[in-house]
């Protein structure tokens, strides 16, 4: 089950009424068919990887398991009952654990993504029973990423939250908010839970645009609010292991995986990490990384597809390397 931001939404936001949209060209380049679904990249998204992701620790490799070959978007009026056991995805991307965030850019809030789950259980047990569901539900991974876009755009750029928050009581309050989600799916009978930490959003290239100074380097002030989250969200989830029966509750630390790739671009094979792909690389995304956006010829080369989102090729070896690093603390 995926619940979070534009990391892994599969397309929900292609029907809500909101700019933060992207089921139109060039993204899905690469995706099966060249088709635009509403993924904000140029393929697949990690959630995508996620469920066809398995560790071989003989091989020390990562291998397909062969679950689906893509997490369908909940909100699509396409979406099958056969689709419902295997999984789906409530996120919609440019969300964030500030409801400040949500409003700003209309799309669905956790409450929202929230009340679609509680939505597609009856469905689920309309279509297999209340035994098999409640199965389904506590074997079930849930994965939650969120975060991004409470900091880089809520906070470090929009500014909506600097007038009532210093970085530390902001964080403070977004790691309550994710809290506060992990103990709701789990009343819901969630109890395998995968949460995202924050990524050095500092090194994105839309904030390297924004507050990295005339040479567009990493903004470390962004970093180091990234970081100074993961440290609290981490001991949160500590707690919430302790005090919820059952549960696993795990940390998943994405900042150091895409660190990696951008201060080691050569060794992973990459040519550009501090511009995405499309348009001029530095700020366009969503509605503005369009069908009269240039893109540059060979996607393999880059970190990033826009100024926010890495391409496939980026977000599959970071799954890679979440898989390897996390897979046993939640099978």
């Amino acid at each position: 089950m995926i619940f979070g931001d534009s990391i892994l939404d599969s397309g929900n936001n292609n029907y809500l009424q909101t700019i933060a949209k992207c089921d139109f060209p060039p993204y899905g380049r690469d995706f099966k068919g060249g088709i635009a679904t509403g993924r904000f990249t140029n393929g697949k998204t990690p959630a995508d990887l996620l469920v066809f992701s398995s560790f071989s620790w003989e091989k020390n490799t990562v291998e397909m398991l062969g679950i689906k070959d893509l997490v369908p978007a909940y909100l699509d009026p396409k979406l099958r009952n056969k689709d419902l056991p295997t999984g789906v995805s409530f996120a919609s991307g440019f969300t964030g654990y500030d409801d400040e965030t949500t409003e700003f850019f209309s799309v669905l809030s956790f409450s929202d993504q929230l009340g679609l789950f509680e939505e597609y259980i009856e469905k689920l047990k309309g279509t297999v029973g209340e035994e098999k569901s409640n199965k389904i539900l506590s074997e079930s991974i849930y994965v939650v990423s969120s975060v991004s876009n409470d900091l880089a755009l809520t906070y470090f750029t929009i500014g909506l939250r600097r007038l009532q928050f210093n970085v530390a009581a902001y964080t403070d309050f977004l790691v309550a908010s994710a809290s506060k989600f992990v103990q709701e799916i789990y009343k819901l009978g969630a109890r395998k839970m995968a949460l995202f930490g924050a990524p050095p959003i500092g090194c994105v290239p839309f904030s390297r645009t924004i507050g990295g100074g005339p040479f567009r380097r990493c903004s470390k002030v962004q970093n180091e609010a990234a970081k100074l989250y993961n440290t609290k969200l981490l001991s949160q989830l500590d707690s919430l292991n302790a005090s919820l029966p059952q549960a696993r509750v795990v940390y998943i630390d994405i900042y150091n995986p895409l660190n990696d790739l951008i201060q080691n671009p050569t060794k992973y094979g990459f040519d550009v990490v501090d511009k995405g792909c499309c348009g001029t690389g530095t700020v366009e995304l969503a509605i503005f990384c369009n069908q009269l956006s240039p893109t540059c010829s060979n996607d393999t080369k880059y970190l990033f597809w826009d100024s926010f989102h890495p391409t496939e090729r980026g977000y599959r070896l970071i799954t890679q390397r979440i898989v390897r690093e996390n897979i046993n603390k939640l099978l």
